[in-house]
């Protein structure tokens, strides 16, 4: 089951271009949100896309990087250092190239994150400390893993499918995938359906981006995934990976294709928070630790300054 792959040693130079122009201030910001900044810009042509993000006790962040099939990691000083890189060993559905996505960080520290390359290394991958990465599950030829998360609760990981529109459960020591929830609220219409995926509680809140809806799954005391329950609808534009958070289950989440991350609260209209006025630039992803609310920025349309920001959220009603 295991394969593993080393960091491509080519690749180690890719903090030099990074690093060439961090933590930039942006101007705007609507509150709650306030004073936003780049923390880390990336380079385009080397395909350094980012998209999923995991965080870790220090306030770093862990960054896949799309179109380099690559994990790296953002310091609070804004240095970026090289974890390791996937195959890129074919094509990914709907996508036609390889594609890593999804990511997460386990409390001791592993990471995982999901690779999507239409034949035998489409799967989910972990690396340990300094290691190679390694295969610890495989997804069929047609699956397009895409958000990532893990439950450090049951233990399992769960992965959102663009393609085949399910949620797929893996336990986090590798093994085979299993479909744990599907159903037209997760399907695809036209390019993407389940797309961001995140664990709150006893729920698994799973995006749809062709339909700009959100929805969530209870976890059923045996692990069976319960009735799919619609909380948000109407995002159109490219509704992609969020954050949940708050006594009333608040999101934070990326649209990708007008460049914005909206707030959403349950009974409200949804509210534009930050924009390309910001730094934006197509966002895919939205984390938040304490106060502080990151945000990845692939730049697949706009082609422009792919980037980590992060700004301060005011969680005071």
């Amino acid at each position: 089951m295991r394969r593993q792959v080393r960091a491509l040693g080519g690749m180690a130079a890719i903090s030099a271009a990074i690093l060439a122009g961090t933590a930039t201030q942006a101007t705007a910001a609507t509150p709650p949100l306030s004073d936003p900044r780049v923390a880390a810009h990336f380079d385009i042509d080397a395909g350094q896309t980012p998209e999923g993000i995991a965080l870790e006790p220090d306030g770093s962040a862990l960054i896949s990087l799309t179109n380099a099939s690559s994990v790296v990691r953002v310091r609070g000083t804004g240095r970026v250092e090289l974890l390791g890189a996937l195959p890129r060993t074919g094509a990914c559905p709907i996508l036609q190239g390889s594609f890593s996505s999804g990511i997460a960080r386990a409390a001791d520290g592993t990471i995982y994150v999901v690779n999507c390359t239409g034949n035998a290394d489409s799967g989910v991958w972990r690396i340990r400390g300094h290691g190679s990465p390694e295969q610890i599950a495989h997804l069929p030829a047609d699956a397009f893993p895409n958000g990532l998360t893990l439950d450090e609760r049951t233990g399992n990981l769960y992965i959102a499918d663009s393609n085949l529109g399910v949620v797929w459960k893996v336990p986090r020591a590798g093994g085979v995938p299993v479909v744990w929830a599907k159903g037209p609220e997760l399907a695809r219409v036209d390019l993407f359906g389940a797309n961001g995926i995140t664990v709150r509680g006893r729920y698994v809140w799973v995006s749809n981006t062709d339909t700009g809806t959100i929805v969530k799954i209870p976890v059923a005391p045996n692990g069976s995934a319960g009735p799919i329950q619609t909380v948000v609808s109407g995002i159109a534009g490219g509704l992609d990976n969020f954050t949940v958070f708050g006594r009333d289950d608040a999101i934070l989440a990326a649209v990708n294709g007008t460049s914005e991350v909206v707030l959403l609260r349950r009974g409200q209209a949804p509210q534009v928070v930050l924009t390309a006025a910001d730094g934006l630039s197509n966002p895919t992803h939205v984390q938040l630790r304490g106060n502080t609310v990151y945000v990845s920025n692939g730049a697949f349309f706009t082609r422009t300054d792919p980037n980590l920001l992060v700004a301060r959220l005011d969680r005071r009603p």
